[in-house]
């Protein structure tokens, strides 16, 4: 898992090559790295964009207004889940639980910054931030 997610950081992504690639380095079959590359959702086996936005979705965060926080950035971004903007920057994942259930909604930007109570504001203020990112 950890080698995916070098990978990844180094990529953008997990093709094919790069899951042969790791097989080989580890001496296992293609078809197990690939197994656990599609396994979890943390992994984009697509090209994606620059950030990746994963919110929680689960019941907890549902009932704390996870699918609000979703369906306000599908509309901001005009992309539903799965999917990345057409200036390459933002794909939308709908995520399992993240284990912050009391700092719902919450949402993780490229697997490593979690961010919680995202209302519109916080959700407003963060998008901001990553396009103006250099």
């Amino acid at each position: 898992m950890a080698a995916l997610a070098i990978a990844q950081d180094e990529t953008g992504w997990v093709s094919q090559q790069v899951t042969e690639e790791i097989a080989a380095y580890l001496g296992m079959p293609p078809i197990a790295v690939h197994e656990v590359a599609t396994f979890y959702n943390m992994y984009n086996t697509r090209p994606a964009g620059k950030y990746s936005l994963a919110v929680c979705t689960c019941l907890p965060c549902a009932l704390r207004d996870g699918t609000r926080a979703a369906e306000y950035l599908k509309q901001k971004l005009g992309i539903g889940f799965g999917e990345t903007t057409a200036d390459g920057l933002f794909t939308l994942k709908e995520s399992e639980c993240l284990g912050s259930c009391g700092d719902a909604p919450v949402m993780l930007v490229n697997n490593k910054r979690m961010c919680s109570f995202m209302d519109n504001q916080k959700l407003d203020a963060l998008l901001d931030e990553l396009r103006n990112a250099k």
